[in-house]
């Protein structure tokens, strides 16, 4: 296969998963970049021997060019260094940047025409109606995530039918079935041993909290232009139906398959073409598939994902830092479990809001809802 790609974010579970693909099939990283681990960064290059890589601390510069020292390969960092890598003519850009860092890049891919494989949620939290505006105008958008290739996936050859409602589903995480009380004991150990993915810290407490699935809920209403409300989240404990699309007429089509992120990133990768993946095939004998609704009461991060983008504006971006900010928080220990629920939901309620949605006011509102939430932590 004669393609090659930018990969933002390499060094993490998708960007590793990602050059697994690119290594069975023949695709070129032209650039990898990472944030801070400059070693694995470093032995990425080694092996696949990208034009250039990039790291988003530019405190790091000096030692990831020390130890690229004895190549050709040229050496960058900080955020201009990331959107210019972003923006490198190829034939996909691959976003796996984790946190809101991830919306300027996706910006600059987007801007620049590129086709951009995205896995980094928090370009369509925050700024959901700039990167949709974008992809109609000049990028084209295919999504990574496993729930969003699934519906993506659902809805090739829908035609102009009429969908009733998007079906998305979430394994509940490690805290399935707990009660707000139960809430208050767990800790971050506990928090990061989900049942079915191996995915980094962030993501895996986001998916512990239901945050995530909050998350996927507005990146679902800005990829496929539905209204929150025909959104439903079920509870699928098994993670062998990855979302489904109901139409009109009542039918529903889904993607079933393994827990097997390559699957998602490959197709869209390769897409519309499919292709052998690394993992086992996968077969639904003797399987039980289960479904049921999440409890909004107790995981109040799904309930706030709902508040906010039913209120529009910079609701959304207020969100997103809140749950990052708060995450923090808990993994420094200064906060137990059950407060990030808590202060995502009052970030929305108190914090400052502006019904216009462009770079400066999501930056704005994501300072305000960490301070917000540093100062109303105790």
């Amino acid at each position: 296969m004669t393609k090659d790609i930018v990969l933002l974010g390499s060094t993490g579970s998708i960007g590793v998963q990602t050059l697994e693909v690119c290594e069975l099939h023949g695709i070129r990283p032209l650039v990898l970049t990472a944030g801070k681990n400059t070693a694995l960064l470093e032995r990425q290059a080694r092996k696949y021997r990208p034009d250039a890589v990039c790291v988003a601390e530019e405190s790091l510069y000096n030692d990831i060019k020390t130890r690229l020292s004895d190549t050709d390969i040229k050496v960058s960092a900080g955020r201009a260094a990331l959107c210019e890598a972003a923006a490198r003519k190829c034939d996909t850009v691959v976003n796996a940047i984790v946190g809101v860092a991830g919306l300027y890049p996706t910006i600059a891919a987007l801007s620049a025409g590129n086709t951009l494989a995205l896995a980094n949620k928090e370009s369509l939290v925050a700024g959901g109606e700039l990167v949709m505006g974008l992809s109609r105008e000049s990028g084209r958008l295919i999504p990574i995530d496993s729930e969003h290739s699934a519906i993506f996936q659902c809805l090739q050859g829908r035609a102009d039918n009429k969908i009733n409602k998007i079906l998305l589903t979430a394994s509940g995480g490690p805290f399935y079935g707990y009660s707000y009380d139960m809430l208050k004991k767990v800790t971050a150990e506990q928090a990061l041993k989900h049942p079915t993915w191996n995915m980094g810290r962030k993501i895996t407490l986001d998916s512990a909290t239901l945050m995530n699935k909050g998350f996927e809920l507005i990146e679902a209403v800005w990829l496929f232009d539905t209204p929150w409300d025909k959104v439903e989240i079920i509870v699928h404990r098994q993670s062998i139906l990855h979302s489904a699309v109901e139409f009109e007429d009542g039918s529903i089509i889904a993607q079933l398959g393994a827990a097997d992120m390559r699957v998602p990133i490959q197709y869209a990768l390769t897409y519309p073409k499919r292709y052998k993946t690394p993992g086992e095939s996968f077969s639904l004998l003797n399987r039980q598939l289960t479904f049921e609704r999440p409890d909004e009461s107790v995981f109040l991060c799904l309930a706030a994902a709902k508040k906010a983008i039913s209120r529009g504006g910079t609701a959304c971006a207020l969100l997103n830092g809140a749950a990052e900010a708060a995450g923090e928080l808990f993994f420094e220990g200064k906060i137990p479990f059950y407060r990030i629920g808590e202060l995502v939901m009052e970030t929305i309620d108190n914090a400052g809001f502006s019904d216009t949605v462009d770079l400066d006011t999501i930056e704005l509102a994501d300072r305000t809802a960490r301070e917000y939430v540093r100062l109303n932590a105790v």
